[in-house]
């Protein structure tokens, strides 16, 4: 069986009232600095986790390619972690509003070599979300030790506040029940037989849903309550 790619991550835009204030181009200048570190961060963690859990599950495919790192350049992707992000960023900034979108290097998993496959995806499509939210928590306990201290420079505070930000909405958004998207996968690895067949075969279309649901501006809607589940998880911490 041929080897399938965990599903691209997106990124959320957020902060975007505290940077208004600046012109265009030190907005974008401010917001990469900002974003930087939580963004790196959370996509290289979020592959790897796939990769290792698959490697758990009796697949070896991404421990071969070297993909189960925390080695952020086995992850990035010269267009979608760096050039689209930055775009939008740009316009964005220009314009007002938006959402940060892009992506990473797949993981390469084969679904064929884990020891059930149907299952065992169920685990490893949940090891990315999973993993943003433990980052989410760490940012926030971050924040909070910074606030607690009395720490007062502002850079490194808007940086935590941006790891929980990121974190939280890229678990959202790989939670939606759209194949490739993580939550496609959990979905079909969670229905019967004959249904998860006819659902998967929506993979080649779930990233035009994606596109559709983020143009029409209904996005955020469906987004909302894993959005707001991370949050109250986030908040037991703090």
């Amino acid at each position: 069986m041929e080897p399938r790619a965990a599903p691209r991550v997106g990124l959320p835009r957020a902060l975007a009232g505290r940077l208004a204030r600046l012109r265009p181009m030190e907005n974008v200048i401010q917001a990469v600095t900002i974003y930087a570190i939580p963004v790196l961060l959370a996509i290289t963690l979020h592959e790897a986790a796939h990769g290792y859990v698959a490697r758990i599950f009796g697949d070896q495919t991404a421990f071969v390619a070297g993909r189960i790192t925390l080695n952020p350049l086995k992850h990035i992707d010269p267009v979608g972690t760096v050039l689209v992000p930055i775009g939008i960023l740009l316009l964005s900034s220009i314009g007002g509003g938006g959402f940060l979108f892009g992506w990473a290097k797949p993981v390469p998993v084969d679904i064929g070599s884990l020891r059930r496959p149907k299952q065992d995806m169920v685990w490893v499509a949940a090891a990315g979300p999973a993993a943003n939210l433990a980052m989410a928590i760490g940012w926030a306990l971050v924040l909070k030790l910074l606030i607690a201290t009395g720490y007062s420079e502002p850079f490194f505070i808007e940086m935590a506040k941006a790891g929980v930000f990121v974190n939280i909405g890229l678990m959202a958004l790989n939670l939606l029940p759209v194949p490739p998207l993580d939550g496609g996968r959990i979905a079909v690895g969670l229905l019967p037989n004959r249904l998860a067949y006819k659902y998967s075969r929506l993979e080649p279309y779930g990233l035009f849903v994606v596109l559709f649901l983020l143009a029409s501006g209904t996005l955020g809607f469906f987004l909302k309550p894993f959005y707001l589940f991370g949050l109250a998880v986030v908040e037991l911490f703090i």
